[in-house]
């Protein structure tokens, strides 16, 4: 039975696109794409079947000349082989060879055209891969442990677990329409390395004893998110068991879809509606909807790693080895991808896995070929012993195809990364570098040692690509968004400004202290300081 669309009952509290909406629903546009417009064309496309795009996992790419941006669902991140030759042959066929990981584990296309669409849903789905709401006003990817299942560091394997709550919401008419998009990680990995705090629902591991029996299970946290307002999630008093997971998803996500906000566009992700209510009663009503569940037990999250796996590690089955490889800002080709898919296959357990950090981990690989697949000449441009700060360096798409973004990011920020490796030295410390185009923060800037979002500022030249800086994010245990500083930085002056506060960083710590208890202890001021002395140094560009 369908549900009743209870905020329709006042439309004086919609925005326009609500009711774009509730004309026709946006998963019709994938039965539009293949029936119609991939026949007559780009120009056949209506302005409001372009935004129904998204529920498709596509957008209209930058500038809008008939290309368009795709991505790819990879829930926890995890791809057999075969899937990965699908996409590698999709990315040769259709999208220049550009493969692009992102920071919810999804793979990104580029330069698809309406005409291609058809033949790719089908390749996709021949493999057992959508890309389907990826995007759009739905329960998007889900991010999750991609070492699940091999993790010495897991408190169980949440494969089919967010694999069940995937197949659940995905193309379910019932939760199509949310106020805005929706993000949710699941993961039982002690390292936090799903980013619980920045997600509308999470699910970080937890114990609990009941009736004289320790449990595992989970804990729940609603509200986080990014943006122009980020909000870190906030943990309801709820325990739960693996069997219940679902359950309280479904909970979540109806209260959201019924009660979240839709008469402002910027003001209707999920964060806002338990800002508004406050966690004790989005809890009531989280209650009255799946019944009682028994309280909180203990959280099992013992700190953060930001999902960076880079080297060779032991798995939890002995003789096997995982090694985490480093894709420079997440971007490769289709023939490296390929390469990747072929090691997995002869070496390893048949599987690629993506992460968090735009990176590529290849997994089940035995200690006597180890050597063998170290050797291989990917593993020179993807490697796993990548140089600092090119190992700790995102970024987000940027305007060289995203329609929002105001300035270009992904290539600035290998070049700055390339100029930090070559001229700051031995830290001992990986510090994080986010660069992001836009304020919708799809880099993650505000979790970031060091996060940089795109301006503009005004030169006599005219306007030129700019660059605004906030300092000490993290998640995990004392999660806290990064502060931002005064002081606009030219786009040709990042890689000097960065090397001057990463050289105060190194000259004024404590021992090996990290950037961020370094920036715990001498404050924003501090680096404020001497932001503001660098900025006035001749050595900048006039």
């Amino acid at each position: 039975m369908a549900y009743e669309p209870v905020w329709m009952k006042d439309p004086s509290k919609l925005n326009k696109f609500e009711f774009i909406k509730m004309e026709k629903d946006g998963l019709d546009v994938i039965r539009d794409i293949i029936e119609t417009y991939a026949e007559q064309g780009y120009e056949s496309i209506p302005e409001d079947d372009k935004n129904r795009f998204k529920w498709a996992g596509v957008y209209e790419q930058k500038p809008k000349d008939g290309h368009f941006m795709m991505r790819i669902r990879i829930p926890s991140g995890i791809l057999q082989t075969a899937q990965a030759r699908t996409l590698a042959e999709i990315a040769r066929l259709y999208g220049r060879g550009l493969i692009d990981v992102t920071t919810r584990q999804a793979v990104q296309y580029h330069w698809l055209r309406v005409e291609h669409l058809p033949d790719i849903f089908k390749r996709l789905e021949a493999v057992g891969l959508y890309s389907y709401e990826a995007c759009g006003d739905c329960p998007r990817t889900i991010v999750g442990n991609p070492l699940a299942g091999i993790d010495p560091d897991e408190l169980m394997d949440t494969t089919q677990l967010v694999n069940e709550v995937n197949d659940f919401f995905l193309l379910n008419r019932d939760f199509s329409n949310l106020p805005r998009k929706y993000k949710m990680s699941i993961s039982s990995n002690i390292y936090n390395n799903a980013h619980a705090e920045i997600n509308d629902l999470a699910f970080t591991p937890a114990a609990k004893q009941i009736d004289g029996e320790e449990v595992i299970g989970f804990h729940a946290w609603v509200g986080g998110g990014l943006s122009a307002k980020p909000y870190l999630t906030q943990q309801l008093d709820l325990f739960v068991r693996p069997e219940e997971v679902l359950k309280v998803a479904i909970g979540v996500t109806t209260l959201f879809r019924d009660y979240g906000f839709r008469e402002k566009r910027h003001q209707a992700r999920l964060k806002f509606l338990i800002a508004a209510w406050g966690i004790e009663k989005f809890q009531a009503h989280l209650e009255e909807l799946i019944g009682k569940l028994p309280s909180r037990g203990e959280d099992r999250i013992a700190g953060w790693q930001a999902a960076y796996f880079d080297g060779v590690h032991p798995q939890k089955q002995p003789g096997l080895h995982y090694i985490g490889l480093n894709v420079p800002v997440g971007r490769l080709d289709a023939d490296e991808f390929e390469e990747l898919a072929d090691a997995a296959e002869r070496y390893g357990d048949g599987t690629l896995r993506t992460t968090m950090s735009q990176n590529i981990i290849l997994t089940g690989i035995p200690e006597q070929s180890l050597d063998t697949v170290l050797a291989l000449p990917v593993l020179e441009r993807l490697t796993p012993y990548p140089r600092p700060f090119m190992s700790r360096t995102v970024s987000c798409t940027g305007n060289e195809f995203c329609n929002l973004a105001i300035v270009e990011t992904k290539e600035r920020a290998r070049r700055v990364a390339q100029y930090l490796d070559d001229n700051v030295g031995d830290l001992n410390e990986k510090v994080r570098i986010h660069f992001i185009g836009c304020p919708n923060s799809c880099g993650q800037k505000h979790v970031a040692d060091i996060g940089l979002q795109g301006s503009l500022i005004k030169t006599e030249q005219g306007m030129v690509d700019a660059f605004d800086i906030a300092v000490g994010g993290i998640l995990g245990p004392g999660a806290r968004f990064n502060t931002a500083l005064k002081g606009r930085v030219r786009g040709d002056d990042v890689p000097y400004v960065l090397e001057q506060l990463l050289r105060f960083y190194k000259e004024e710590r404590n021992g090996q202290e990290s950037f961020h208890a370094f920036f715990l202890r001498v404050g924003a001021e501090a680096f404020q300081a001497k932001l503001t002395e660098v900025l006035a140094s001749p050595a900048l560009t006039s």
